[in-house]
């Protein structure tokens, strides 16, 4: 990569950085990508509230996506970088200014690359939740795969930052990669009193502790950490803290996490059950919503594999790393329940961070990742656009 364009690379991720904006939200962001796809001459067209998806066409042949995500987290950044974010409730702190950087990069140079097929540009919106969402408990993800404006791609490319990796290193695991992720509210209904006149009480306090125990236990004694995770984030009295009253109500939130989708929907069924039981046991209401839920990232192995004289030319073979399946959502999962995917994690640590990741107020992210994924995008599309062409398209299918 020419150092001008990487200069005018970096100066668009720091743009970016110091403008971040939420889910469904992302309308400054969207506009910078819109003028740099009028300025390219590549056609468009919206998605999703503020979803772009640009088409690069050159004559026949299959369907390649490649996605980025835009939206930034409600954070406080405390990196001390000079292009800090200017919102001090608002930051890119999971790195999507990078991916929106990188794949607007790889616009200009597939506009000017030859080959035979479409590729098209996804710049999608709410990655990190669905509030805000036009449709209730929907991602951007969701929304723009239930539009069928994907349904004769033949594969899709993911990128996602590591703020950890050292720069030049590549991550990967086929199959179910990353999380199911159903996110939790519970009311325990019950009623409030004296303390001292507890024949007349039905503590919900109380049913809380034997809830969030036992659901606990369900999960840690019977399942490996690295595969199953429950987790109660956050616990309130639905009344205000007094000494000598018990409330009528409380509130629980919490996700629910496995690997296998199959395990996912068992424990989904337990903690129903267990509901139920305890309804019965203390005679009170207990109500249960998700409000999102993201299935587990599907990585097709195939796809993997025609990459792999790509990944081979930028990153080198040492450089692509096999990994174990995480416990984060992504709900690029989306796209890979209906199209061949491959999400990927791109090195992107800096000297001065050791420990932080994903989320945090002080992650930072390496520029330097760019340099390799923007190449990547490239190449891969044409890779896939070769060694795909002729064949038909085809849905991935899950392994549980």
């Amino acid at each position: 990569m020419e150092d001008q364009f990487f200069n005018s690379l970096v100066n668009i991720r720091r743009h970016l950085h110091q403008n971040p904006e939420l889910g469904f939200k992302e309308f400054k962001t969207s506009a910078l990508v819109e003028s740099h796809l009028r300025e390219l001459d590549i056609p468009f067209e919206r998605v999703a509230v503020t979803g772009l998806i640009g088409t690069i066409q050159k004559g026949p042949g299959p369907l390649i996506v490649l996605r980025a995500d835009m939206d930034a987290l409600p954070v406080h950044e405390d990196t001390g970088l000079p292009f800090s974010s200017l919102d001090p409730h608002v930051m890119h702190a999971c790195g999507h200014d990078i991916h929106t950087t990188m794949l607007l990069g790889a616009a200009r140079l597939l506009k000017e690359a030859e080959f035979q097929g479409t590729v098209k540009l996804l710049f999608q919106p709410s990655e990190e939740g669905n509030t805000g969402s036009p449709e209730k408990g929907k991602t951007g993800a969701q929304l723009i795969v239930e539009t069928g404006k994907l349904n004769d791609a033949s594969a899709i490319i993911g990128l996602h930052v590591h703020p950890l990796l050292p720069v030049g290193k590549l991550t990967y695991k086929n199959g179910e990669a990353l999380a199911n992720v159903g996110n939790f509210t519970i009311r325990i209904h019950g009623q409030g009193g004296h303390p001292g006149a507890m024949e007349h009480v039905i503590d919900p306090i109380l049913i809380a502790g034997h809830l969030i125990t036992r659901a606990r236990n369900m999960v840690s004694e019977e399942y490996d950490p690295t595969s199953a995770a429950l987790a109660f984030t956050h616990v309130e009295s639905l009344a205000r803290p007094s000494f000598n009253v018990i409330p009528s109500a409380m509130l629980l939130q919490g996700t629910l996490r496995t690997i296998s989708i199959r395990v996912y929907r068992q424990l989904e069924e337990r903690i129903q059950n267990l509901i139920k039981e305890l309804e019965i046991t203390f005679r009170c209401r207990i109500d249960l919503e998700y409000s999102l839920y993201v299935p587990s990232l599907l990585n097709d192995a195939a796809i993997h594999e025609k990459l792999g004289p790509v990944l081979e030319k930028i990153f080198g073979q040492a450089n692509v790393q096999a990994s174990q399946a995480r416990l984060i959502g992504e709900d690029f999962a989306f796209y890979s329940r209906a199209i061949p995917a491959q999400f990927y994690f791109l090195g992107a640590k800096t000297e001065e961070n050791d420990s932080y990741y994903l989320h945090h107020p002080k992650v930072t992210f390496n520029e330097g990742c760019i340099k390799y994924g923007t190449p990547f995008l490239v190449s891969g599309a044409i890779q896939l656009l070769h060694g795909l062409a002729g064949s038909t398209h085809g849905t991935a299918s899950a392994s549980a």
